[in-house]
């Protein structure tokens, strides 16, 4: 069976020369979900490891970098100024020189986050739904703060971002009824939907927020009302916490009927996953205990992510590869929670996760070269089982796990 290194090889190799975007999808080179944003990442970790060349890793930065980049409202973390910025950090003590361009960019995002974090502030006044856009992973304020901590955490722009992050915890009255302040107004999908729903993933839904929180709080980054919004989110996880026989789980998403009769529709834990299921929701958990200095929430939720990485039934439902819903994701996951983890418990379980991630790795799979779902991310994921360290170039920030 190929080692993770020899995988890395293959992977690197088959990403080895970018290819044009699609026809009229320019935009596509800045994309970290899809476009070569996420690949160019994975050249620059082999470049700081010392397993691929700066060179390589230029041919990628220049090819994202070379055409306008957009800082317009509808980009985030995932797409357009931030997710180049993003690399662009990631790459800063390489020979090339990119201080001036990542300079330029900072200043844009940092102006993209005030202004969103005023609009998104003057929704809440109004006591209007928000959408998964304003403030999720990808595209919202929470990937966009993610960028900032580990940039500039001492700036204005993530100030404003944790103010309105710890806004939106508290709750909204909508028709007189009382709703969490991240209750959106579409169904899971982004279709109009009546009644809206809570979705509890890390990718769109109130996890991520208490990543970023906690995130924040770790580095004693904090605002006002900061600490209070992480135990608010922390009793909310707990709150609809569920149990098959002694295996704790989460619902992906609450309808405004399971809300009102504290009941979910959900049979059974889904699928173990950093987007959605316990893994992300186990390591925000976990951070936010280690943030609140409080070792019986953090061993709860630690015990949680044991629970799930030892249960065939769950495992047998991950049947892709990569970071957002596959092997990648809940392999990078459980290695930074194990790091931080009170037990070696998660690090007993890491050879077997690993030996998965291998089985099911292989270059050219249908999901395509990028980072969230295809070639890059896994590859990621496999430098981190290869050399058994974090990354060097923090590549997983953008996720919030580290």
């Amino acid at each position: 069976m190929s080692t993770p290194a020899d995988l890395v090889k293959n992977f690197a190799s088959a990403l080895e020369q970018p290819d044009a975007p699609p026809p009229g999808k320019a935009w596509h080179a800045h994309s970290l979900a899809k476009g070569a944003t996420g690949t160019a990442l994975l050249h620059i970790q082999l470049a700081h490891a010392g397993h691929g060349t700066w060179q390589q890793a230029h041919t990628w930065i220049k090819h994202v970098s070379g055409s306008e980049i957009s800082a317009a409202d509808n980009t985030g973390l995932f797409l357009g100024a931030p997710a180049v910025a993003f690399i662009l950090q990631a790459a800063l003590g390489s020979p090339a020189h990119y201080e001036q361009h990542l300079a330029s960019l900072d200043h844009h995002v940092a102006n993209l986050a005030e202004r969103r974090s005023t609009v998104a502030m003057a929704r809440i006044s109004r006591g209007d739904l928000p959408t998964f856009t304003e403030y999720d992973v990808f595209y919202g304020l929470t990937g966009i703060g993610a960028y900032l901590l580990r940039r500039d955490p001492g700036s204005s722009a993530l100030e404003q971002v944790l103010n309105y992050l710890v806004a939106l915890t508290a709750p909204l009255r909508i028709h007189g009824e009382e709703l969490p302040g991240w209750w959106v107004a579409h169904d899971p999908h982004g279709r109009p939907s009546g009644s809206g729903h809570s979705n509890l993933g890390a990718a769109h839904g109130v996890t991520g927020v208490l990543l970023l929180l906690s995130q924040a709080a770790r580095r004693h980054v904090t605002v006002k009302g900061q600490h209070s919004a992480i135990v608010r989110l922390c009793t909310w996880l707990r709150t609809w916490k569920q149990h098959s026989g002694d295996r704790p789980w989460w619902p992906e998403t609450l309808s405004l009927t399971e809300l009102r009769t504290h009941l979910t529709h959900q049979s059974g834990p889904g699928r173990p996953s950093w987007c959605y299921g316990t893994p992300g929701i186990a390591r925000a958990g976990q951070l936010a205990a280690i943030a609140l200095d409080d070792s019986t929430l953090q061993q709860e939720f630690e015990d949680a992510l044991v629970s799930c990485v030892q249960d065939p039934a769950q495992l047998n439902q991950v049947t892709a590869t990569g970071l957002c819903h596959g092997w990648a994701g809940l392999y990078q996951t459980v290695w930074r929670a194990a790091e931080d983890a009170r037990t070696a418990a998660l690090t007993a379980y890491l050879p077997a996760l690993a030996s998965a991630l291998v089985r099911n790795s292989r270059p050219g799979s249908e999901a395509g070269p990028g980072f969230l779902d295809g070639d890059a991310g896994t590859a990621l994921a496999l430098t981190t089982a290869a050399d058994d360290a974090a990354p060097t170039c923090g590549w997983d920030a953008c996720l919030l796990i580290d």
